[in-house]
């Protein structure tokens, strides 16, 4: 067994990526893909060791939001930058005119079946008939709980946005959504949304997998969005790695007017540090990456690991306090609360 948990035999020839073929690069061996410089996620022994342990917290079956779902307006121009939770890491990010939504899920679980795996404990934050016109969405790698086809053949019928993601993903999507309108890219590429948005694709340090022999064979990615309301950076699922995909971002963009960064998902560390950050890292990243303000995501709706359903606010409350940064730089954001993100201090 490798690093990551791929079985290989004497003689026997490694399966083939499923979703991607393409020339080797710093991270794809013409195979699978990898964080350079970086770990691997856990093996499967080490994830059945964590599932047995008993160390999971028991969550409420409801943990219902103190806000009403969302009723978002139309459209929102110039440089007034406008965020409704949805729920997870699901936003509506209304900007310079254009609707997006991040990683959608609408669905009841995020799980390869519908009866069984991690249900929703509160009801997302904009009930689906009451989105606006969807222009855009950003789809940060496959794992269940950011690739849901449910919703994106629903937002196809209803909205026919433009899908933008990884790749190896496209694929993914198009064997559900046949149709569906697709730009795929590598990290570091950037697509043209319209004659004032790019969309830039950034590495962050994570994995991919929806079954058992498909692990790293789609790429995962962060998305920096830039346009009228300056420039705002969405990860996904990232682990800190020494705090380098904040370092680079900062390197290639600048300061950001807002980072959407995950704050849940954390627990146990020994497990999870490869592939998700907590919130004290989720506040570093922020100063690193030199973001005016964040949102943390990534939390409080569907129950992924050990950690109890409110604690990532109150650890990224601390970690706010720890560091000197103000509460109001900093939101995690329940489902159905809207938030109209100040502007960049010395903007224009």
């Amino acid at each position: 067994m490798t690093g990551d948990g791929t079985l290989r035999g004497a003689g026997r020839p490694r399966t083939r990526n499923a979703y991607y073929e393409g020339p080797p690069s710093r991270h794809f061996d013409g195979r699978i893909f990898f964080n350079p410089g970086g770990l691997p996620p856990g093996t499967f022994r080490q994830l059945l060791k964590w599932q047995m342990d008993g160390s999971r917290t028991k969550w409420p079956a409801e943990w219902p939001s103190p806000y009403p779902q969302a009723l978002p307006e139309p459209r929102i121009e110039g440089s007034t930058l406008r965020l409704a939770m949805v729920g997870h890491s699901t936003l509506l990010v209304q900007a310079g005119g254009l609707n997006i939504l991040t990683d959608p899920v609408w669905s009841e679980r995020v799980s390869p079946l519908s009866f069984a795996g991690p249900k929703r404990v509160n009801p997302p934050g904009i009930a689906f008939s009451d989105l606006p016109r969807i222009d855009l969405v950003l789809v940060s790698h496959n794992h269940y709980d950011h690739l849901d086809l449910t919703t994106l053949k629903r937002l196809k019928a209803g909205h026919d946005p433009l899908f933008v993601t990884p790749l190896g993903n496209d694929t993914i999507i198009r064997a559900a959504v046949p149709d569906a309108r697709i730009s795929v890219h590598d990290w570091d590429e950037e697509v043209r949304i319209d004659a004032c948005t790019t969309v830039h694709i950034e590495p962050v340090h994570h994995w991919s997998a929806r079954g058992m022999r498909d692990r790293r064979m789609a790429l995962w990615c962060g998305f920096v969005i830039e346009g009228p309301a300056g420039k705002i950076f969405f990860a996904g699922d990232t682990g800190f790695h020494g705090g380098a995909p904040y370092r680079r971002l900062a390197q290639r963009h600048g300061a950001l007017r807002l980072a959407v960064l995950p704050i849940g998902a954390y627990e146990p560390r020994w497990f999870m540090e490869p592939q998700h950050q907590n919130p004290e890292e989720a506040v570093l990243g922020m100063q690193l990456c030199g973001a005016s303000f964040a949102v943390g995501c990534h939390w409080g709706t569907f129950h992924l690991t050990n950690e109890p359903v409110d604690e990532p606010r109150q650890k990224l409350l601390a970690a706010l306090a720890a560091h000197g940064v103000a509460r109001e730089r900093f939101r995690p954001m329940r489902p159905g609360e809207i938030w109209d993100v100040p502007e960049a201090p010395g903007s224009p």
